[in-house]
């Protein structure tokens, strides 16, 4: 069933809820996968986002998000100057390619010690949002609850290790989905839970045999 928030929108800093409120979510979820605050990000705008991304706001409600700002924070008017005063080098790139979606971003991310990060996002309507790449591998991340995102090997009993980890930390899993580009080649699997992971789980599950990399955030 729909909320009246499905149906009116999100309280949120306007005038669009797919180009502002969504914008927002999706660079602060960029900035929350990446995990720390960007040196700089290169924003490439596809559809009607790079259309439109200056009227309706859209640059300045992903530059907000990427300060760690939630949508309906009023300090998103001001972002290009609170992002310059955060020293946030950023460009926007406006893309003629049609790829399937009107409102969609790629944060190409820099950070400390030269580490890079690539997130791909849409903006839903009514400020939902999909995450829907992360350094190349597919997946679909809401925002919407506690998530584990879990790069592996795609090998026998990779699913079962982390299942019993968050089990033994007595974390309820809401739901899982694994990506994979090829058989036995790397995968992702997204598991949302009922509860934040605590770090002594993920540290364990990092070392686990076949785990890359470990990510865990809470709801937006």
């Amino acid at each position: 069933m729909n909320s009246i928030f499905d149906i009116i929108g999100p309280i949120m800093i306007g005038p669009s809820s797919s180009h502002t409120a969504g914008a927002a979510r999706l660079g602060k979820m960029a900035r929350c996968i990446f995990g720390a605050m960007p040196k700089r990000v290169d924003m490439t705008l596809y559809g009607s986002f790079a259309k439109t991304y200056k009227g309706h706001g859209t640059d300045r409600a992903l530059l907000g998000g990427l300060l760690g700002f939630r949508e309906d924070d009023e300090r998103i008017r001001n972002a290009r100057v609170l992002a310059e005063e955060a020293q946030l080098d950023y460009t926007f790139i406006e893309s003629p390619l049609d790829i399937g979606h009107p409102n969609v971003v790629k944060f190409d991310v820099y950070g400390d010690n030269d580490r890079y990060m690539s997130v791909v996002g849409r903006s839903l309507g009514g400020g939902q949002i999909m995450i829907t790449e992360v350094d190349g591998h597919d997946m679909s991340i809401t925002g919407d609850e506690f998530t584990l995102v879990v790069f592996h090997s795609d090998r026998p009993g990779a699913i079962s290790l982390i299942s019993q980890a968050l089990s033994e930390s007595d974390i309820n899993i809401a739901s899982m989905r694994v990506f994979r580009k090829e058989k036995y080649k790397d995968a992702v699997m997204v598991i949302t839970t009922d509860s934040v992971v605590n770090p002594v789980t993920v540290q364990f599950m990092r070392e686990c045999p076949g785990i890359q990399d470990v990510m865990t955030f809470e709801a937006l």
